[in-house]
């Protein structure tokens, strides 16, 4: 055994499907070895979408996501995917190969210092400089990646390593890391505290983040919140921890959120940050937000507790195991009902124009702007998914108009990238989605622009057979930069215009898809009736007018 082979068995001890990447000579001798397994291996077609095909893997399995790419260009290539991963505490192993040992240092062909470049962003890193260290940085490497609070760890592979023979091959059972040793439980006197915090507050609230999804605790927090009727707000990470149309909860908060939810947190006396950063998307000013109030802030990574708001009771623990000492604990009595009763008269009323809005739009035939009503769309669109149907949003105005406006159902899942905004993400990390879960409905909805920066990987998908539903949300701008130059710069557009191109109806015949296009707000049930019963990979084609903002409104007064 060398030690490609032995990195490869060390796969197959972790239980790997699926390793996504890009073949190089550096990561040869690795590609050699796995061809004799039944892992399965997707070539895609740039480095920095296997980290997102590997991601949207891993947010659906809940497993490790699996990364392989050669050295230089290739590992760097990789970095945005990785940083991506990372904002988002998405768990990656990323192998990268890498030049021979006695070269290093030497700037040799193909040569990056790939562990020094990606320091700020990644969990841990390994350079390996000796094979027989093998199995014990690959089962380190899974268990920092898939523990605590999630993220990216690199492995710098170096290809004389990779060839250099393995005399015993013994992979370790257990790990003993003194430097790494994250908290599971959490603290019984701090959990004692928050209950009793529960029972005297009057106006609760829990902000559920992405931290919930990764712990696996979506069930746990539900329950907590129908047990003691505790109204439910999330972060844009953290959508689909509660179904869109659940009765406690009133959407997501912060810049781009739902007015009653924001108003639901300005008023609350009690709030419970559950695997949530705090972070200036959703809570812009974290100060105003909780001045005279109660704070609980929960997370496995006790770092991000008290960095952007400080605590009352901080709790560190895996939110799996906190929610579960919740529900365990001696009950408590306490009376939320009038809060409740006061958040759905808000929330109803705000619902009631922004549904008489949408209605309007799929009956007027005469609209003030041209195309599509965005807004109208999304909601058609997500009611017409399945149950466990998964939408993957990438970035710009249509990631706002989804989350503002997408239905998540109960076995639903939503998927963004939040914390990096990396725009391209949808498409590739669908494909991943796809793979995770071969029997559930997964659409990508992408804007013009962010898709033509990973549209390639349609010809991943086609060559593995992966149905890939996409949505192409066409304004032939950068629309949300073009909102910015409106609100700030008085109309002054500035490389913001991407044009017509491609021709999409033409993209699709080069790709063998299926194409359907929506033209008109009358034809939306149609067309996304089309578009979801093609038994082929399909791309629908949505004709947006660019003067829609992402807030929703329509401003006629910037109209071209």
């Amino acid at each position: 055994m060398n030690g490609a082979d032995a990195v490869v068995k060390c796969l197959q001890k972790e239980g790997v499907e699926y390793v996504f990447g890009y073949p190089g000579v550096a990561i040869a001798p690795f590609y050699n070895s796995i061809l004799d397994t039944d892992i399965h291996t997707i070539l895609v077609r740039q480095e920095q979408n296997a980290a997102h095909e590997a991601s949207g893997y891993a947010r659906i399995t809940g497993k490790v996501g699996v990364v392989a790419v050669t050295s230089g260009p290739g590992a760097e290539n990789l970095i945005t995917g990785i940083a991506t991963a990372f904002a988002d505490s998405i768990p990656l192993v990323c192998i990268t190969g890498q030049v021979e040992t006695s070269l290093l240092g030497g700037d040799v062909f193909q040569e990056a210092d790939i562990s020094g470049a990606c320091e700020s962003f990644v969990k841990y890193s390994y350079i390996v400089r000796d094979v027989k260290e093998i199995p014990r940085i690959m089962k380190e490497a899974f268990y920092i990646a898939s523990t605590g609070r999630r993220g990216p760890v690199l492995i710098d592979l170096p290809s004389d390593v990779q060839l250099s023979a393995l005399p015993h091959f013994d992979y370790p059972e257990s790990l003993r890391m003194r430097t790494y040793k994250p908290t599971v439980e959490g603290h019984a006197v701090q959990i004692d505290k928050v209950m009793k915090e529960l029972s005297r507050a009057k106006r609760p609230i829990i902000c559920a983040g992405g931290g919930v999804h990764l712990s696996g605790a979506v069930n746990e927090l539900r329950a907590f919140a129908e047990k003691y009727e505790i109204p439910v707000v999330c972060t844009m990470m953290g959508l689909g921890v509660m179904p869109t149309q659940h009765p406690l909860f009133y959407g997501m908060v912060g810049n781009n959120g739902q007015p009653y939810g924001n108003r639901a947190m300005n008023d609350a006396d009690m709030i419970i940050m559950a695997g949530a950063r705090v972070a200036d998307r959703s809570i812009s000013q974290p100060s105003l937000i909780t001045e005279g109030k109660i704070l609980v802030h929960i997370d496995v990574d006790p770092a991000e507790i008290g960095k952007n708001a400080g605590p009352t009771i901080p709790l560190v623990g895996d939110l799996d195991h906190v929610l579960a000492s919740f529900l365990r604990h001696e009950p408590i009595t306490c009376d939320h009902g009038a809060w409740v009763t006061e958040l759905n008269k808000n929330r109803t009323e705000s619902e009631a124009d922004k549904n008489a809005e949408l209605k309007k739009a799929l009956t007027n035939e005469n609209p003030a702007y041209r195309g599509v009503n965005p807004q109208a769309f999304v909601r058609a669109l997500s009611l017409a998914m399945d149950d466990d149907a998964i939408y993957v949003a990438d970035v710009g105005q249509n990631q706002l108009w989804s989350c503002a406006n997408a239905v998540i159902r109960e076995n639903g899942r939503f998927l963004t990238s939040g914390g990096m905004g990396t725009m391209g993400y949808a498409l590739p990390a669908a494909i991943g989605c796809q793979l995770a879960a071969p029997d559930r409905l997964v659409v990508s909805v992408c804007g013009d622009g962010g898709f033509q920066m990973n549209m390639m990987e349609l010809a991943t998908a086609q060559y593995y057979g992966i149905r890939t539903k996409t949505v192409v949300l066409k304004n032939r701008w950068l629309g949300l930069v073009r909102q910015h130059q409106h609100l700030s710069y008085k109309d002054r557009w500035s490389v913001t215009d991407i044009g017509d191109y491609p021709r999409l109806d033409a993209l699709t015949r080069a790709y063998d898809l299926d194409y359907v296009k929506l033209e008109s707000d009358r034809e939306i049930h149609e067309k996304i009736r089309e578009f979801l019963q093609c038994e082929n990979s399909v791309l629908l084609e949505v004709d947006v007018d660019p003067d829609w903002m992402a807030f929703g409104d329509f401003h006629k007064e910037y109209h071209r």
